[in-house]
């Protein structure tokens, strides 16, 4: 074992070595030189493990194309591209919603440059930074106001804390939702301030239920749209314009917390509401995600009546949820592109992936497999067959989208390590194992993408 560790090169001999590598003359010396003694106590553990036996394993030669590849993974951004062949659109670990174009022109803009983000450029004074989407969204809305925080749990927390704080807060039982990442709407409305009081069955809830609630400390009815999961069977709702008759009945402001949110009429999802039906319907305040169906970046949109929003925009928390630069851009121009819905369908990402028709993923599927077959030839089989695919975010849980998959089965390595070695590729691509194959889903994979997965498979499946 004392000559194995002999036959280590030194950490000096290494770094020369390196520098003469071309793809890793701009890493820091000193982090270079870290990652350089990590590895070296890598190789020690396989030592001390009996995985390394003999001293020509250890010869430089041997070690550099192991060790480059430690280096570039050590060095590179830790945030990065991943290929997303899941078929889940909007995936929330991979960073939900896509950009469109005018979005990422939007954002690119005003990180290189100045921009009137506080500035009047009417008057030469400050001004509000919400101007810039506010009118974009009372057209598309149709509310009076409207306000952008950083997400929709933080537009639910300002809009209660504002408008409920030390007040009830008549809920049906059946809506009291875990948002994700274990962040439930009783959490946010304790923290808030407001008192939630809890009505109806978890399947059924009457409008008797609420008014039998309603008391002198009661703040506001709300309503959740259950946009993560739904109960089916022996179930009761009570309808939007019920509770705004009820509301107007006894003076109480009514909150709806819509989720997702959805601008646009999408194909297959035609029950679902849209944020201007909900303000139309008579809700007060409506919150919903900026970076789920609408398309766009994380944010949490508050619409709806000006004396409820003028109260919401003075809260001094508002100050600590607000939007920076970057994101302002990107829902302007998403919002922008919301105002043609047909052009929209076609530009925003999500939008055109949630309403890629069967057909063209079909033929995407198709191209997709005949690439892989002549790549991984000899490496693994590779066949299509239909399947489903999902929105994802949190969104239209019970709504399959039809699709068609590639499957991919090794043929000298089990399906779970050619999933984790695809997580080291570069991309990483993740997809989905499914009836022992690795699977790719084309509604989220951009065309141009095929040749990266069809490389990364093969780097995975050659190791």
């Amino acid at each position: 074992m004392s000559e194995l560790y002999r036959s280590l090169p030194a950490v000096d001999r290494v770094l020369a070595e390196l520098a003469e590598h071309p793809e890793l003359a701009g890493v820091p010396r000193s982090l270079l030189k870290d990652l350089v003694n990590a590895f070296l106590e890598l190789r020690r553990a396989d030592i001390r493990a009996g995985r390394i036996a003999a001293p020509e394993d250890l010869a430089m030669e041997r070690l550099l194309p192991d060790l480059t590849a430690f280096v570039r993974a050590g060095a590179g951004p830790h945030f990065r591209r991943v290929l997303n062949a899941t078929g889940v659109v909007v995936h929330t670990n991979l960073g939900r919603s896509l950009l469109a174009d005018e979005a990422v022109r939007a954002v690119e803009d005003a990180c290189r440059n100045y921009s009137n983000l506080e500035f009047d450029l009417a008057t030469g004074k400050r001004g509000s930074r919400y101007s810039h989407v506010e009118e974009l969204l009372r057209r598309l809305t149709g509310a009076e106001s409207a306000l952008v925080v950083n997400n929709n749990a933080a537009a639910v927390l300002l809009t209660l804390s504002t408008l409920t704080a030390g007040k009830e807060v008549v809920i049906s039982r059946g809506q009291l939702v875990e948002i994700g990442g274990s962040f439930r709407i009783p959490d946010v409305m304790a923290r808030s301030g407001a008192v939630l009081r809890e009505v109806g069955a978890t399947n059924r809830t009457h409008l008797a239920d609420y008014e039998r609630a309603l008391n002198e400390n009661t703040g506001a009815l709300m309503r959740v749209h259950t946009s993560n999961f739904r109960v089916v069977g022996f179930t009761k709702e009570v309808a939007l314009t019920e509770l705004r008759g009820l509301a107007d009945k006894h003076g109480l402001p009514l909150i709806e917390d819509l989720g997702s949110g959805a601008l646009i009429r999408l194909p297959g999802l035609e029950g679902e509401p849209l944020v201007q039906e909900v303000v139309r319907e008579g809700a007060d305040v409506v919150t919903f995600s900026g970076d789920k169906v609408l398309g766009g970046p994380q944010a949490g949109i508050i619409v709806g009546r000006a004396e409820y929003l003028d109260r919401i925009k003075k809260n001094p928390m508002n100050r600590a949820l607000r939007i920076d630069k970057m994101t302002l851009a990107a829902l302007e121009a998403t919002l922008r592109l919301c105002l043609d819905p047909e052009r929209a369908l076609e530009t925003v990402p999500t939008l055109r992936m949630i309403a890629s028709p069967f057909e063209t993923l079909k033929s995407q599927a198709g191209r997709l497999a005949r690439l892989l077959r002549a790549e991984l030839r000899g490496l693994a089989e590779v066949a299509t067959r239909r399947d489903m695919s999902r929105v994802g975010g949190g969104a239209f849980p019970e709504k399959d989208l039809p699709t068609v998959l590639a499957e991919v089965r090794p043929l000298h390595l089990s399906v779970e390590s050619l999933r984790e070695a695809l997580l080291r590729t570069d991309p990483p691509l993740v997809g989905r194992v499914e009836n022992d194959a690795f699977c790719l889903d084309p509604r989220t994979l951009r065309p141009d993408e095929h040749p990266l997965v069809a490389r990364a498979l093969r780097a995975a499946l050659q190791q």
